[in-house]
């Protein structure tokens, strides 16, 4: 395995930015690809430094594309920075272009995360169902209303609109995961094959199974499993093999 450290300048961020690419060797032609998100207090390094990600990558023999992000949620966010096309659109484009074994098949690209990244991951995966065949989510932060929970106005409202006087307010937007199941739905589209999973001892627990609940009722493949664990990187180590097995097979 190689670890490319890349710098380019960002139409839709507007500014250098910087993203981690895990290449297996030998590399052919039609190389699958992980896309690898990280959380709110995390950069493109942290998957590196808090995991083995490399090591299991390699047993794949996969790609692992791990982009920055500040605190942005993943989202085009108000103050002009559009993190979600960066993500869905313009890294796709760049990766590809220096890396030209990365399929851009559906079948061949995946997209996972932990918490604030386990939001982007699915905000992707139901906003572009035809990116992306599997979709991966640890300790995910997924009701953006936040309801229950504190949270920074201000921070909230630079990010997804300066309008907005509560979190709620995005309840049924196109920021709302629960919102954009439901329209997936009711379209009938095909979405990704899920896998989600959280820690027992996390304060995100409900929600996941509050989300595991829709998927099923919706009739969407998925896999929600719990089991011993809080938010930190010792269970999301553990359980981004999980992820991997889910959407490349056992290894």
């Amino acid at each position: 395995m190689a670890v490319f450290r890349m710098n380019f300048p960002s139409r839709e961020l507007r500014q250098s930015t910087t993203v981690n690419v895990i290449i297996p060797d030998n590399a052919e032609d039609k190389i699958k690809t992980l896309w690898l998100l990280h959380g709110q207090s995390g950069d493109e390094d942290v998957w590196l430094y808090k995991s083995s990600i490399e090591r299991y990558a390699n047993a794949y023999g996969i790609a692992v594309v791990m982009p920055g992000s500040d605190r942005c949620w993943f989202t085009d966010t108000a103050y002009g920075k559009n993190y979600f096309t960066f993500l869905t659109e313009e890294l796709p484009e760049v990766c590809r272009r220096h890396f030209r074994a990365l399929s851009d098949a559906r079948e061949d690209n995946m997209i996972a995360g932990l918490s604030m990244g386990g939001y982007g991951a699915v905000k992707a995966a139901l906003t572009c169902p035809e990116k992306y065949s599997y979709c991966g989510a640890l300790s995910a932060s997924l009701d953006i209303t936040r309801e229950g929970r504190p949270y920074d106005l201000n921070e909230w409202r630079s990010i997804f609109g300066f309008e907005i006087n509560d979190a709620r307010e995005l309840a049924g937007t196109k920021h709302d995961l629960f919102a954009l199941a439901k329209k997936n739905y009711e379209e009938k589209k095909v979405l990704p094959d899920f896998y989600m999973w959280c820690g027992t001892e996390d304060s995100l627990l409900d929600v996941n199974r509050k989300f595991s609940a829709m998927l099923s009722e919706f009739g969407y493949k998925h896999l929600f499993e719990y089991s011993e664990g809080n938010h930190s990187w010792k269970w999301w180590d553990l359980h981004i093999k999980d992820v991997l097995k889910y959407c490349f097979g056992k290894k």
